[in-house]
């Protein structure tokens, strides 16, 4: 099942369903839900709205090598920049948490890495209630993408991809994205304003022979690099990295690959999650 018939499979939501309230089984069971978990808990229910529906890798272990492929250069690209090599160490930390979910979705863009989702299946009541009194000695459940997030991720790639990039572009506009002096707390913040206003005039500047008919390219770039940051980094996280990294921090996995120059932990991790 693909985010492209997926929509066929369930068109009402569970939420606004009421013909199955009647089956005696239904009905058992959901005295049994209502006094373990509570009646009044969303996040314990299962809802089949587009919105709601979580998902998962169609193909793990090819996607999650490629956006770790993807990762180690996104990472190599800060580490070759000395003007970010430069910052003081605490903006260059600021700089990672808040720009490298951005930085990565461009490289997805420029490596041109495609996938597909499949609805993730939900444990059926009877198990949930054998196994509640297990689950509370258990590590909580790891938070799933949801089809409704995906898909704003794909319609991103697609968006760029319809920019077909050059290789300068690309490298002009990471730098844009990542020197952002509106990053709360940097100490640096004029420097790095600085920064971006030279990667945009670099960007703006590489458009002229490339594009010199396309007046307009230069804010279309711009316009549409701004959606990155609507992208929520968890869900970068859970969908691409979760398999990999198991319940590890992400940032300190990356921190880790930019000062240690490695990417030793992120193997070793996939091969412990295999």
């Amino acid at each position: 099942m693909t985010t492209s018939n997926m929509d066929l499979d369930y068109e009402r939501c569970r939420c606004r369903s009421e013909e199955n309230r009647n089956a005696i089984l239904y009905t058992l069971l959901s005295q049994n839900l209502n006094h373990n978990w509570g009646s009044h808990n969303p996040s314990q229910q299962r809802c089949l709205c587009q919105k709601r529906r979580t998902v998962c890798l169609q193909t793990p272990q090819v996607t999650c090598q490629a956006a770790s492929d993807v990762l180690v250069k996104t990472v190599s690209f800060m580490k070759n920049l000395p003007s970010f090599q430069l910052l003081p160490w605490g903006d260059q930390l600021l700089l990672l948490d808040s720009c490298w979910a951005p930085l990565f979705i461009l490289g997805l863009v420029q490596e041109m890495v495609t996938f597909e989702v499949i609805e993730t299946p939900a444990p059926s009541m009877l198990k949930r209630i054998l196994l509640d009194g297990q689950s509370k000695r258990q590590e909580p459940e790891r938070t799933q993408p949801t089809l409704a997030g995906v898909q704003r991720l794909q319609c991103c790639l697609n968006t760029f991809w319809s920019l077909d990039l050059s290789p300068k572009e690309y490298a002009y506009l990471k730098g844009a994205i990542l020197f952002n002096p509106d990053v709360p707390g940097l100490r640096a913040s004029l420097y790095i304003e600085s920064l971006q206003r030279e990667a945009q005039r670099a960007l703006r500047e590489v458009l002229v022979p490339l594009h010199p008919e396309d007046k307009g390219r230069f804010a279309r770039i711009l316009l549409i690099a701004s959606t990155l940051r609507s992208i929520p980094p968890a869900l970068i996280t859970n969908l691409f990295f979760r398999p990999i990294i198991g319940n590890a921090d992400v940032i300190e996995v990356i921190t880790e690959m930019l000062y240690e120059i490695t990417s030793r932990r992120l193997t070793l991790s996939s091969h412990t999650a295999s």
